[in-house]
């Protein structure tokens, strides 16, 4: 683990509550697709990040932070950010990392700002292995929520064994996708997940939940479910 300081680079609000950051560090840095960083506020208090870009990208570093009344933690980093230009960092941290030395198909599960972990892992798996069978279920309460489903949507006409699925829980009278929860559309489109490698972001209940649906009820195996969540629940 290395702590670095980061210059800044651009701090960009892709919805009301999510920012998109990139920062570049002073020093060389490595981690594994699907690891996070802690944010340093002071030597007690560390925030966790999931890294957005790929370990390729060793130029900068790209988080999702979402930062509203709900998330005053977040709210405090977002400020740090803009009033000081420069943040200190821990990387990488984590466990449910990318899992490369198989061909095992994949089924990432994000919600929110979990996507964050879902792209990085996703972007490392079409450039490396790229006849890996890939589905992304991607879940949001409302359809901005799900904020850079452009770009997954190209990414799904390009590769054919990419299969995107947003899921809204309250969506408006012109969504046209699924509805209702990210776990309930994966319990609908498999009825066997021990051929898959899955991997999990989002809150603590999600990751609890998903973990006991899939395993008792889809035949998931424990061994190839991958997520920080499961540490600490």
């Amino acid at each position: 683990m290395t702590t670095l300081t980061c210059k800044v680079s651009s701090v960009d609000a892709i919805t009301k509550k999510v920012y998109r950051v990139r920062l570049t560090p002073k020093v060389a840095f490595n981690f594994r697709a699907g690891q996070y960083l802690m944010v340093i506020m002071d030597e007690r208090d560390k925030l966790p990040f999931s890294l957005a870009s790929t370990p390729k990208e060793t130029r900068f570093i790209e988080l999702h932070i979402s930062a509203s009344e709900r998330h005053l933690c977040a709210m405090a980093v977002i400020d740090r950010i803009l009033k000081d230009r420069e943040i200190m960092v821990e990387i990488p941290k984590g466990e449910a990392w990318l899992r490369d030395d198989t061909e095992r198909p994949i089924v990432l599960i994000a919600s929110g700002t979990g996507f964050s972990y879902a792209r990085s892992i996703l972007l490392t798996v079409l450039e490396h292995q790229p006849h890996r069978v890939v589905a992304l279920y991607w879940g949001g309460r409302e359809r901005n929520d799900l904020y850079d489903l452009s770009e997954l949507t190209l990414f799904e006409r390009k590769y054919s064994q990419l299969t995107v699925v947003p899921v809204v829980e309250q969506p408006d009278k012109n969504w046209q996708g699924r509805t209702g929860t990210m776990l309930s559309a994966v319990m609908q489109d498999y009825h066997n997940l021990n051929p898959y490698d899955l991997y999990i972001a989002g809150s603590f209940e999600m990751s609890k939940s998903a973990r006991k649906l899939f395993c008792t009820e889809r035949y998931a195996c424990v061994d190839r479910m991958f997520s920080d969540a499961f540490t600490l629940i």
